[in-house]
């Protein structure tokens, strides 16, 4: 059973498609080579490309914990690399998710598919920012999660041939409401929708075919029907 709050698993449903998309899109905008950065200067360098960041949190591997940025004492809320993520927090107030509020978060009963619990957090928090993605930086004793805030890391395409994969691989680490899965990462890509009982049904733009996913009696997403015209692919 799952330690997360259920508003925090709702909000990580919604958006985890659209971060896991994003995500594959920074992989292929930012080199993930020998790496260097300055989070005074707000700035995060690696293979040649430096981007522009802000420090959402790190996760300690022996405590099993994320630390949210505002809370670590090296940095704090009006740290430069600090405040462009506060609105994090104060989303977790209004909508009443403890793990955007709470300092320090346990995830020592994490035992999913991620790596750790911490990722997930910085999935959400990064979704909930936008922008390129969020990057994992390692150090001795676990990872600072940095959300790239730079207009020359590319957003992800809209793209419908990877959308059934993105939906499990999402669903796999939120898998409480696939259908508000899928139906955000169409809404974020303005592409229009018909939800029908067990299933939904997109008309692809550009005369580029129709797709329908089907969803069980549970809500689980079961199977993806796709008719691709040329220009879809």
């Amino acid at each position: 059973m799952s330690g997360f709050s259920s508003a925090f698993e709702r909000l990580g449903a919604a958006l985890a498609a659209v971060v896991l998309q994003q995500q594959e899109t920074l992989a292929e905008f930012l080199p993930r080579e020998d790496w260097s950065a300055d989070l005074t200067a707000r700035t995060y360098a690696s293979g040649g490309v430096s981007v522009r960041v802000s420090l959402l949190g790190s996760y300690a591997a022996r405590e099993r914990t994320w630390l949210w940025g505002w809370a670590n004492p090296q940095f704090g809320d009006d740290h430069p690399a600090v405040g462009p993520t506060m609105v994090i927090r104060r989303l977790g107030e209004r909508l009443g998710i403890p793990e955007f509020t709470t300092p320090e978060v346990d995830l020592s009963w994490y035992e999913g598919p991620a790596g750790h619990g911490g990722e997930l957090i910085a999935m959400a928090a990064g979704g909930v920012l936008g922008g390129g993605g969020y990057i994992g930086a390692g150090y001795d004793g676990g990872s600072a999660y940095l959300h790239v805030d730079d207009a020359q890391a590319p957003p992800a395409p809209w793209d419908p041939v990877p959308v059934p994969r993105l939906l499990m691989n999402a669903v796999s680490l939120f898998p409480h409401e696939p259908r508000l899965t899928l139906a955000r990462l169409l809404s974020h890509h303005r592409i229009p929708y018909r939800e029908a009982d067990g299933r939904i049904e997109l008309r692809l733009p550009g005369g580029g075919g129709t797709a329908r996913a089907h969803f069980d009696g549970l809500g689980r997403f079961v199977d993806w029907e796709a008719e691709l015209s040329p220009a879809a692919l």
